[in-house]
């Protein structure tokens, strides 16, 4: 794998915790802001070239990817004999995953493409979304139109998480945690993975996750401003572990908010 290298980029001053490493892969918490891989800019401040330093090992590859802006759990492979098995494990949806987000505390409305169907009426959540995403290259939204579903997403209110009155802002509403006014915390299972598939969904009911500088509509902000991270963590991923096949759990511990 070569990428070219980038004289300049900006440091992103957050650390790359490892949650976990065996002699195939190296489980990491992923700071927002830190690329999975090379991209554009993006070189030497990136997850996959964090690892390579760090275990002096250029073998070492993701198992999948998180979007830049993302924060959470990224498995990466160390061992090219065992690529194959962990990364097919990601391909043929062989894990389960939950995202953990914030934003609005507002009904929802109708998108205007694909489906909403509520799955404990005639409460409106959890609902699961249905819709078919696109995403062009060169284009930085995702888009949804009309045509065959090829993303799907569980959404559900955040869990009543034991947290005290006026700590880190929140505020309890009911048995739901808020974060400030008219925020609060959502529970995203995505059953396939487009690209900003959670993001795209999220935006299409008018619940835009808070810090996203895509959706609604794109904002500029300088590479180096990490003032307002995109509210949205790979809270948790587990599957049967391909080689071993013992169970495997692992759960981000980067806050929201």
């Amino acid at each position: 794998m070569r990428h070219r290298f980038v004289k300049q980029e900006p440091d992103i001053p957050f650390e790359l915790p490892v949650v976990y490493e065996d002699a195939g892969i190296i489980v990491v918490d992923k700071p927002h802001f830190l690329a999975t891989t090379p991209r554009g800019m993006w070189y030497r401040q990136t997850a996959l070239m964090r690892l390579r330093e760090m275990y002096g090992d250029d073998a070492i590859v993701p198992a999948h990817r998180l979007d830049r802006l993302t924060a959470g759990i990224v498995v990466f492979v160390r061992d090219p004999a065992l690529r194959g098995a962990y990364q097919m494990l990601f391909q043929e949806r062989r894990t389960s995953k939950m995202y953990e987000c914030l934003a609005p505390c507002t009904p929802i409305v109708r998108p205007r493409y694909g489906t909403i169907e509520r799955l404990e009426t005639p409460r409106v959540f959890p609902l699961r979304r249905r819709s078919r995403i696109v995403k062009r290259r060169g284009v930085l939204q995702a888009y949804e139109e009309p045509g065959e579903v090829n993303a799907e997403t569980v959404i559900e209110l955040g869990a009543g998480a034991k947290v005290e009155m006026g700590v880190n802002g929140m505020v309890l509403d009911g048995t739901t945690p808020t974060w400030g006014s008219g925020v609060r915390a959502y529970t995203l299972h995505p059953r396939t993975g487009k690209t900003h598939q959670l993001r795209v969904h999220m935006n299409s009911l008018g619940l835009p996750i808070r810090g996203d500088d895509f959706y609604p509509r794109v904002e500029q902000r300088a590479y180096d401003d990490f003032s307002q991270p995109l509210e949205l963590v790979a809270r948790r991923l587990s599957f049967i572990d391909p080689v071993s096949g013992e169970p495997r759990e692992f759960i981000s511990r980067v806050p929201l908010g």
